[in-house]
């Protein structure tokens, strides 16, 4: 069994989508960041970094005492190598998967989330940095975009952890100031995960 401490942002996100998709039992608790809850000290005990999300899996594979883990790419590797699903044990396809895991991870979530931040909650406008950010946010799109050009999912011919780490982040596109109608590749990728029976019922958990 796992435990799942989330809230319904795009990296609490990824976790559901994987676990809905991979079809294994884990509990939901919801972590209010809006009051706080990320700072108590039972939560910093499995999430130093004061992060949604955070699991613990109390029957890890090598028999021991339950294990926590943080940051979202670091458990979507870890559930995708325990269930083994969700990643290629293929040598190239798992090395391109989890190069696009980490391009998701390093850039394009944390370019995303500048955006949002001076566009939406910035206490003053910031021009320089909202188009620093505006700007880097386009050519993200158009990296994925030629991506998905190539090939159907980002990690090659099978749906996996990098297309689950990712596509939260798109939803928001709108947010973004980013028209899909720019990135054809993007929007058809959007539109096929986002009727994956998985893919709803992870968002019907953001709305229960």
């Amino acid at each position: 069994m796992l435990d799942l401490y989330y809230a319904p942002t795009p990296n609490g996100h990824k976790v559901t989508l994987f676990l809905e998709e991979a079809g294994l039992e884990y509990r939901l608790h919801r972590v209010d960041i809006s009051k706080g809850e990320q700072f108590k000290p039972e939560f910093l005990a499995i999430a130093p970094n004061n992060k949604i999300p955070a699991i613990i899996d109390h029957a890890p594979s090598d028999g021991g005492a339950p294990l926590s883990l943080f940051e979202s790419g670091a458990i979507l590797l870890y559930l995708a190598e325990k269930s083994g699903k969700l990643l290629s044990g293929e040598l190239r396809e798992r090395q391109v998967t989890l190069q696009w895991l980490f391009w998701q991870v390093a850039g394009f979530g944390p370019m995303l989330g500048q955006n949002h931040h001076f566009n939406h909650f910035a206490p003053q406008a910031v021009p320089y940095a909202i188009e620093r950010y505006q700007v880097e946010t386009q050519r993200l799109y158009g990296v994925l975009n030629k991506r998905l050009e190539k090939c159907p999912w980002l990690g090659g011919e099978r749906y996996s952890i990098a297309d689950i780490a990712t596509y939260p982040w798109v939803v928001s596109h709108e947010r973004q100031r980013i028209d899909l109608d720019n990135f054809p590749a993007v929007s058809n990728w959007f539109e096929r995960i986002r009727h994956r029976p998985a893919t709803e019922r992870a968002y019907q958990l953001a709305s229960s």
